[in-house]
């Protein structure tokens, strides 16, 4: 018998900002001697807090179900198998990458297909939650999808500094694109122009915010990535050239609102410069993957792609850090790491 900590959801949060006092920490004991023939034990190596899962957090219809009340949470992480049934798909030292409980160890199906087996030769874990994982898929696919950067276009991306956000920009860098960040802090704007090589960077926070944009993209925007929503992307749609496209991949600036919002009408600058804009979920081109996956890879071993994290320590600190991507305070991939 094993003790082992886990983290749930006490009650759904239909609106406003989740706090610590919506989750619990308990301990379970789990029985790890006997196995059925396909089962693991897996210890919980690291865990990526990610915004999409506020979503699963209220009992709205979504394009995934809510997180059920009382049980762990579950989101993308990384386990190691610390024993394996007799007809596993995995082995002893086998590191495994998806969705996975809050829960420092724990029993799993081999079988499911929720997870698969990562090389840890091949890169440091952490990239295989970053740029070789759920984050390198989604940028590269809404980028290939819906975006069709073209070398000379100027591209502007929203979150620029956030996990989802560095690849994008840098993909468009290696597109040939004037490639312009909007982040929320002095310090992420120089990681942005001085590390990752952008042509500009903007800080919504200005004062000048608008102003700003406006002359960091004399030549208007060919492409717009939507990672925020709200004030931050006001400030855009007049800035449109025509044939604009803009993946829509997220709207954190909404998540935690406790009423709708009503801001500037975008359908006239949609309408007037032929602009295609359009919601998307990395799932939606799981068939891809493989193909990504190769051309991620390339760009990662070749050093053309940078892959940046904000790492925390410990299990008590999964909630405190998934809480802190509504401030900002991260830069590149949030994720936890427990050993």
């Amino acid at each position: 018998m094993v003790l082992s900590k886990q983290i749930v959801l006490k009650n759904y949060i239909e609106s406003g900002t989740p706090t610590l006092e919506d989750f619990e920490e308990k301990t379970v004991k789990i029985s790890t001697e006997e196995l059925q023939a396909e089962e693991i034990v897996v210890r919980l190596e690291i865990v990526s807090p990610d915004p999409y899962m506020r979503g699963r957090m209220t009992s709205r219809k979504s394009y995934i179900p809510p997180f059920e009340i009382g049980k762990p949470i579950s989101g993308y992480g990384i386990g190691k198998v610390t024993k394996a049934g007799s007809s596993s798909k995995y082995a002893v030292g086998d590191y495994i990458m998806g969705q996975l409980p809050w829960q420092e160890e724990f029993i799993y199906n081999s079988n499911s297909p929720y997870v698969n087996k990562i090389d840890s030769t091949l890169a440091p874990l952490e990239s295989f939650l970053s740029v070789l994982g759920m984050v390198g898929l989604t940028a590269y696919h809404g980028l290939k999808e819906i975006g069709e950067p073209k070398q000379g276009e100027t591209v502007v991306v929203s979150g620029a500094a956030g996990a989802v956000g560095q690849l994008v920009v840098q993909i468009c860098k290696i597109k040939g694109c004037k490639v312009v960040g909007i982040a929320g802090s002095d310090d992420k704007i120089k990681y942005l122009v001085e590390e990752l090589g952008l042509d500009a960077g903007v800080n919504y926070n200005s004062p000048t915010y608008k102003l700003d944009l406006g002359k960091a993209v004399p030549n208007g925007i060919d492409v717009y990535w939507e990672n925020v929503g709200g004030v931050v992307s006001d400030a855009v749609w007049p800035l449109l050239n025509k044939f604009a496209r803009i993946p829509l991949c997220g709207v954190i600036s909404q998540y935690n609102n406790t009423e709708m919002e009503v801001g500037p009408r975008i359908e006239g600058y949609l309408l007037k410069t032929s602009s295609k804009l359009q919601g998307f979920i990395v799932s939606n081109y799981i068939s891809k993957n493989g193909e990504a996956l190769k051309q991620l890879a390339e760009w990662y071993k070749s050093g053309q792609i940078k892959d940046r994290h904000t790492v925390d320590n410990g299990f008590s600190q999964i909630v405190p850090s998934f809480l802190a991507l509504f401030k900002g305070t991260n830069t590149g991939k949030m994720m936890v790491k427990l050993t």
